[in-house]
């Protein structure tokens, strides 16, 4: 597991879809600049089974100084962008982490798993 940046996955869509790079990558960032847009006009963004994109308002708090923590430091209040995974999302991530238990296993020759959650995605 490791980072996947957006030209990798631009690559992999162009692959899987037998498309132009250019194309997807038009495409691709098009969806991205419109995600950005809506939510910073305040909207709700809702992806079935991907998860849902909000703004909320988080809170002024009080923060410390490490180096002199006797110095309380305001936070102030700001918007933040908020992500809720959906329930197919939520179920792929938790199979995930049994697949990466069983595969330890299967290393250590205690068992064996063919289980791919990815793969019904």
């Amino acid at each position: 597991m490791g980072t996947v940046t957006k030209k990798q996955l631009i690559n992999a869509i162009s692959s899987k879809k037998d498309m132009n790079p250019s194309d997807v990558r038009v495409v691709a960032q098009a969806f991205l600049d419109m995600i950005t847009e809506r939510l910073a006009n305040g909207d709700r963004l809702e992806f079935r089974d991907f998860g849902v994109f909000e703004v909320v308002l988080r809170k002024q708090k009080i923060g410390r100084n490490p180096k002199n923590a006797s110095v309380p430091i305001v936070i102030p209040a700001r918007n933040a962008v908020k992500f809720t995974p959906g329930k197919k999302m939520r179920i792929l991530i938790e199979e995930e982490g049994h697949v990466e238990a069983s595969t330890e296993l299967a290393l250590a020759g205690t068992a064996s798993s063919s289980l791919s959650p990815a793969s019904n995605w």
